[in-house]
């Protein structure tokens, strides 16, 4: 029988990978190889408060085997916000064997992304920041008839790492989007996770700019997207690093395009990015430190300006 360890009761299901929504899910924790050690972690007090937490909780960890799992105040840094608790027993009766790990993630896809909308108050961008998560019983406690999985919600980075949410996840932009200064990892010629930008990656963020200011009255249409921002990022990035010549640098300058489900869910904030590609078009190169450094400082600007 599969052993539970505190990594297995947290089920990730569903984590936006570069451009793509990966709906061939991952275990969480999972992203660096095989969990080290096996064997069970001895669940403490807090790490089994934090996986009876009700509606409204937040949860956070520091430690790689999840073993200091806790709740915390959600205005604090946290990694998991329980929207829901669903009780699966109409599927699963007593002495049902427990779902393997890639039923669980099914599970939590079908049975928590209607209620991650409720607990929002609008739609849950498809393509945004938020994606669904869930703590699941452990074997003990299935084993006991326990059938409540805990629906969270969680932010996860292109390459996989859990971010930080601070507040309550209802009300914040769900648009995928991060600080201008981030610069985001290199894998595979494709966008992996913040890095420091003196370490090579593949694009640093120099804006982050609002659709809505451009288009108030509705969804703009992807092109009419792409003219205003192919303007306002070119102004943007003399903003942020004075005046600097990409071409010269064999850098390119991009931006996000927001897709129309994401409109209807309230995200309208996109970036500015640049970054380089390859001599053959099959992805992104890597680029090593900061445009800030590259540029000069940008010339005063006129009264009338």
């Amino acid at each position: 029988m599969e052993k539970t360890t505190l990594r297995t009761r947290l089920v990730m299901a569903g984590v936006f990978l570069g451009a793509i929504l990966a709906l061939s899910l991952s275990v969480a924790f999972s992203w660096g190889g095989a969990v080290s050690g096996g064997g069970e972690v001895e669940e403490s007090p807090e790490a089994k408060a934090a996986f009876t937490a009700p509606p409204g909780s937040c949860v956070t960890w520091t430690m790689p085997d999840v073993s200091d799992i806790h709740i915390v105040p959600c205005a604090q840094p946290h990694l998991y916000e329980v929207t829901g608790v669903v009780n699966i027993g109409d599927k699963y009766p007593p002495n049902a064997p427990a779902p393997t790990v890639d039923q669980w993630r099914d599970i939590a896809l079908e049975r928590c992304t209607a209620g991650v909308e409720t607990y929002l108050n609008e739609q849950l961008d498809p393509f945004g920041r938020f994606t669904v998560s869930a703590l699941r019983p452990g074997n003990d406690e299935w084993a006991d008839g326990d059938r409540e999985m805990r629906c969270v919600l969680q932010w996860a980075a292109p390459g996989g790492k859990l971010e930080p949410i601070i507040g309550n996840a209802a009300g914040q932009s769900q648009s995928a989007v991060w600080e201008p200064g981030t610069c985001l990892a290199l894998v595979d010629k494709t966008v992996g996770n913040p890095i420091d930008c003196a370490q090579p990656h593949s694009y640093e963020i120099v804006a982050t700019l609002d659709l809505k200011t451009k288009f108030p009255d509705g969804y703009p249409s992807q092109n009419d997207q792409k003219i205003w921002l192919d303007t306002e990022c070119n102004r943007a990035v003399q903003d942020y690093a004075g005046e600097v010549d990409l071409a010269a640098q064999k850098l390119i300058l991009t931006w996000d395009i927001r897709e129309q489900e994401s409109w209807d869910a309230g995200s309208t904030l996109v970036n500015c990015k640049v970054g380089a590609k390859l001599a053959d078009n099959s992805g992104l190169a890597p680029v090593t430190g900061s445009i800030r450094k590259a540029g000069t400082p940008a010339p005063p600007t006129s009264p009338g300006r």
